[in-house]
């Protein structure tokens, strides 16, 4: 019986990994056992910076909001605290929003806080 040797396969797999090693500079790009570690680093870059992505956008958002409610002459725990007393329960990607886009009515809205 003839030896296999399951070509199809492992050349699609190579294929895959070089395919994602597209762009990368020198070995990186062409030698499959380089590509390989590398594109596997790069993954797990990706993964990690997903969840970097959720923290960097949420420190910006208060960041944003703390700087607009300062200038109405409260600071930013305090703001946060009236508005879940008061109950209104808007996020602070919205918060942000409204700070940079609409000043007048974030104003508004903090002046209905205080």
């Amino acid at each position: 019986m003839p030896r296999s040797k399951n070509a199809v396969a492992s050349r699609a797999r190579r294929k895959r990994i070089l395919k994602q090693a597209k762009g990368f500079y020198g070995k990186r790009k062409n030698v499959y056992t380089v590509a390989k570690n590398i594109v596997e680093k790069g993954q797990t870059y990706s993964y990690v910076g997903r969840k970097l992505k959720k923290r960097e956008y949420r420190q910006l958002w208060i960041a944003r909001i703390n700087a607009a409610v300062r200038e109405e002459g409260i600071t930013y725990s305090e703001f946060i605290n009236k508005l879940s007393v008061k109950g209104l329960d808007i996020n602070r990607k919205m918060l942000a929003d409204l700070a940079m886009n609409e000043p007048a009515s974030f104003k508004a809205l903090v002046a209905s806080v205080k």
